[in-house]
């Protein structure tokens, strides 16, 4: 399933009925969902619905994909206007547990999981259009801050996954389970800090590690 890449986002319409969509997908599920409760949320006809997307499914495959890429381009912009790596990783950090933690990441997780069996594609489209980017610009950030000799880091695309674990390591299930509901800044800056923390003193070089603050001694 691959999502309408003609479809002009810039057209009112276009946004109109994908922000419905998003209210009706993650409230009611892909199952749940109907092209006549998107079109009334939405507040256009049927017929105006139609002649922007064939149907349910190539609808569902856009606003995912749209939505996946909007939070990967807030994290790249993140990565391209940090320059000490320290701080750097720290904004990352916070900026990634704050949207897995959010209602948007749990809903779309749901019901994307939900629709695999069904539609297998859209696995790829999702993991594509986010994850992968994050992974692939924060491995480029990596190799960037290597070769300034701020950190040692070989494999930097395994290095990024490992990083994003460190920062899903308490909460992610907790979330996508429903046992944690609420989550304070507190305990994100908690997180943040041990993520970090962990990571630099795995790979920050031994000739430097007296040399921060944080205490990223051995």
């Amino acid at each position: 399933m691959k999502a309408v890449k003609s479809v002009d986002l810039k057209n009112p319409k276009v946004q109109q009925i994908l922000a419905g969509a998003k209210d009706v997908f993650l409230e009611l599920g892909y199952e749940g969902t109907s092209v006549e409760e998107i079109a009334r949320r939405s507040g256009v006809s049927k017929a105006t619905l139609y002649n922007y997307f064939p149907d349910k499914q190539r609808i569902f495959a856009f606003f995912a994909e749209i939505e996946c890429e909007e939070q990967a381009r807030r994290m790249c912009n993140i990565i391209n206007d940090v320059g000490d790596l320290e701080d750097g990783l720290r904004q990352i950090a916070k900026s990634y547990i704050e949207f897995i933690v959010s209602p948007f990441f749990r809903g779309m997780f749901r019901v994307i999981v939900g629709e695999l069996v069904r539609f297998p594609e859209l696995g790829r489209t999702f993991y594509d259009s986010g994850p992968d980017i994050c992974i692939r610009r924060l491995s480029q950030y990596l190799v960037a801050a290597t070769a300034r000799g701020e950190i040692s880091v070989g494999e930097t695309k395994v290095a990024a996954h490992q990083f994003f674990a460190l920062c899903r390591a308490e909460l992610f299930y907790k979330i996508l389970f429903g046992l944690k509901h609420d989550v304070k800044d507190e305990e994100i800056d908690r997180i943040v800090d041990t993520a970090v923390t962990t990571f630099l003193q795995i790979y920050i070089p031994e000739r430097l590690r007296s040399g921060f603050p944080s205490g990223f001694k051995s």
